[in-house]
C-alpha cells in the first residue's frame, strides 16, 4: 500500500481550492480544498507511519470529493478532473482496504 496517491491528491485538493479561490473569490473551493485536501495528507500520513485510519480516511476524502464533483462534472475539465482522480484513488484505497480485510 501506498501514501503517494493520497499525497498527490491531497496537494491537487489544496491547490485547486485555493485557485477557484483566486479566480472567482469562491469561499466554497477554498473551504472544500483545504478541508478534502488536509484529510488526504493526514490519511497520507497515518499510511505512511502504518497508523489506523489512514486506508479509511483516504476512502472517505474519494468518496467526499467523488460525490462534491459528479454533479459538476459536465461544467469543465477540472471538475471532471476531480472526479476522475477522486474515483482512482477511491478505487486504489478500496482494493487496498478489501485485501487487508480478507488476508487479517
Amino acid at each position: 500500500m501506498s501514501a503517494i496517491p493520497a499525497y498527490a491528491v491531497g496537494v491537487l485538493c489544496i491547490t485547486g481550492g485555493f485557485t477557484g479561490y483566486l479566480r472567482t473569490r469562491s469561499i466554497p473551493s477554498l473551504v472544500a480544498g483545504i478541508g478534502v485536501g488536509a484529510l488526504y495528507l493526514w490519511s497520507a500520513e497515518q499510511i505512511k507511519k502504518g497508523a489506523p485510519n489512514g486506508i479509511e480516511g483516504a476512502l472517505g476524502a474519494s468518496a467526499i470529493l467523488l460525490l462534491s464533483s459528479l454533479p459538476r462534472v459536465t461544467k469543465g475539465p477540472v471538475p471532471a478532473l476531480l472526479a476522475v482522480t477522486s474515483a482512482g484513488a477511491g478505487v486504489y484505497y478500496g482494493k487496498t482496504l478489501y485485501g487487508l480485510q480478507n488476508h487479517a
